[in-house]
């Protein structure tokens, strides 16, 4: 069974920097867009970054020239580097993959279980 699994959250300082990764598993026979969404008051959850197979990327307005999304590959990986962390950024961030799996050949998206991440004034 395809899943994705999220680690890297937890408490980081106003200023500071935390790295969050999310590793796909399973029968994979590709990966398409991967991203990283975060709950919204409005929104069931709202998008944070994304990044295409190629590495066109996609930001939030509130974390551009903060975050940054990149991707492996070859490792099925992808990655938020998070810098100049802001309190408001505390929430749960949850990893997002557009998956075509091998058996049923179907393209699904998969959602991680979800990583916390406060950040302390």
């Amino acid at each position: 069974q395809v899943q994705l699994v999220e680690s890297g959250g937890g408490l980081g300082q106003a200023g500071g920097s935390l790295r969050l990764s999310c590793a796909a598993s399973g029968s994979i026979f590709s990966i398409n867009d991967m991203g990283w969404y975060r709950p919204a008051p409005e929104k069931q959850r709202e998008l944070v970054a994304t990044i295409t197979s190629v590495g066109i990327t996609n930001y939030a307005d509130s974390v551009k020239g903060r975050f940054t999304i990149s991707r492996d590959n070859a490792k099925k990986m992808v990655y938020l580097q998070m810098s100049n962390l802001k309190p408001e950024d505390t929430a749960v961030y949850y990893c997002n993959a557009e998956i075509t799996s091998i058996r049923p050949m179907t393209r699904y998206t998969y959602w991680g279980q979800g990583t916390q991440v406060t950040v302390s004034s």
